[in-house]
C-alpha cells in the first residue's frame, strides 16, 4: 500500500464542513463516512478526516483549540496561481475565511492562507521549481 496521510480535524457541523471542503475541490469517500466522520480526499495520498467533536473525543482527551487559534498550518499544492486564488474565493464563499495572513508572491512561489469554518488554517500554494533562484548564498 502506498503511504498516505490522514489529517484529522474536529468540526462543529459535519455537513457544513463537508460542503466547504467539496467547494475547495475535495471529494468525499463514502467508505469512510458516517454521521460522526467524513473522509475528504484531495489526492491519492492526502485525505482529511472531519470528525464531530464527540467522535474526536473518542481519540483524545486533549482540549479542542478555539477557532481563533492556529494549532497547525496545512500547506496544500495547487496546479496554478489561478487555482490558489480560486481556492481562497471558494473558502470565502462557503463559510471559511480567505487571506487570514498576507499573500506571499515570490514569483516562483505564490501562496494564500485560508481558514475553514472551524478555524483550521490551510495554505494554498503554487510553485514553479524551474523558476527558483539558483543562488544558495555561497558565492
Amino acid at each position: 500500500m502506498a503511504q498516505m496521510i490522514f489529517v484529522n480535524l474536529p468540526v462543529t457541523d459535519l455537513g457544513a464542513s463537508m460542503a466547504f471542503y467539496e467547494a475547495l475541490g475535495f471529494r468525499n469517500n463514502p467508505q469512510f463516512t458516517d454521521d460522526t466522520a467524513a473522509c475528504m480526499v484531495w489526492s491519492e495520498a492526502i485525505n482529511v478526516m472531519l470528525l464531530t467533536h464527540a467522535k474526536w473525543r473518542t481519540f483524545t482527551s486533549r482540549p479542542i483549540p478555539p477557532a481563533t487559534s492556529s494549532e497547525v498550518m496545512l500547506a496544500i499544492s495547487c496546479d496554478s496561481r489561478n487555482a490558489v486564488d480560486a481556492m481562497n474565493e471558494a473558502a470565502a464563499s462557503n463559510g471559511g475565511t480567505a487571506d487570514i495572513n498576507p499573500v506571499h508572491d515570490l514569483g516562483f512561489m505564490y501562496n494564500r492562507n485560508l481558514a475553514d469554518p472551524d478555524g483550521h488554517v490551510w495554505e494554498a500554494m503554487w510553485m514553479d521549481p524551474a523558476a527558483m533562484p539558483r543562488d544558495n548564498g555561497q558565492n
